[in-house]
């Protein structure tokens, strides 16, 4: 193929196509060859320097003896000494001192908010919004209370209210009545709501009880939204119907919030209790 190359004198390889179409057997730029070598003489330097060979126990550690973990912990030790002032001060207060002071509060918000991330927000949302069958946390509706104290035993305690499954109490047609008079705001206008005994624990006034985390029936906000195709009439149905937490009802409706003082230390309920509050729901 080289004795036939049609384009003598040229520094290629003789490998021709389409006539044209040639293999150059050129150098290299020299600052190519160059960045390649100081490239090669970085990469035994930096071998030499930090870990990098593997070895049957490991690997080497490198003249300079860096690692990632000294490097993270370093981080760390820098992190816990700048928070170390805000921590000892909230050790000694309770959450509504902390809370009334702007700048742990300010501080608390910012450092809660993982812990909110990694224990609340599957349920309640990132922002308290609320996900489907489980609060808000952001509006003026406490079944317990919305006071720091109230928020700060329900992180700790948790909560598991009880509401009969009245399905064994009223018939189909007076669960359709109250249904609707608690769907109009009204459950006093029907009066099963007296003598079926649920003013026992959703008060006179139908507006609920704290100590008993009973809801208020007049205001228009559901634990239990409808699920998707069903009505919000519906769904108050069932709730009347099938109750809650009943255990003597298999279709009862599940409504249990984890005593988070089993797993979570006193100072993080209380930055907990601070950063609830604070998404502005709180009374």
């Amino acid at each position: 193929m080289a004795e036939n190359n049609p384009f003598p004198g040229e520094n290629n390889t003789g490998h021709i196509w389409d006539d044209n179409l040639r293999e150059l057997s050129n150098p290299p730029p020299r600052w190519w060859m160059i960045a390649f070598w100081a490239s090669v003489l970085w990469w035994v330097a930096y071998g030499v320097l930090y870990p990098m060979w593997p070895t049957l126990s490991g690997n080497t550690k490198g003249v300079m003896g860096w690692s990632q973990m000294q490097e993270y912990e370093k981080g760390v030790a820098e992190v816990e000494s700048v928070r170390a002032q805000f921590e000892t001060q909230i050790e000694g207060m309770s959450a509504a001192e902390v809370l009334a002071n702007p700048g742990l509060s300010e501080y608390t918000v910012a450092s809660a908010k993982v812990l909110f991330g990694d224990n609340c927000a599957a349920c309640h949302g990132s922002g308290g919004q609320g996900n489907a069958g489980f609060p808000v946390l952001a509006d003026d509706d406490w079944l317990y209370g919305g006071t720091i104290e109230n928020i700060e035993q329900t992180i700790s305690m948790g909560r598991k209210g009880i509401m009969t499954a009245h399905g064994k109490i009223l018939s189909d047609g007076e669960i359709d009545t109250m249904s609707k008079a608690i769907e109009a705001g009204n459950p006093t206008s029907d009066p099963n709501f007296t003598q079926k005994g649920c003013i026992a624990c959703h008060g006179m006034d139908g507006k609920g009880m704290a100590v008993l985390g009973s809801a208020n029936l007049t205001d228009g906000i559901y634990r239990f939204m409808p699920a998707e195709g069903e009505s919000l009439l519906d769904s108050i149905k069932y709730t009347i119907k099938y109750g809650v937490n009943d255990v003597t009802e298999p279709k009862s409706r599940e409504a249990v919030m984890p005593a988070f003082g089993e797993r979570l230390s006193k100072d993080d309920i209380k930055k907990l209790a601070v950063y609830v509050h604070k998404f502005g729901g709180g009374q």
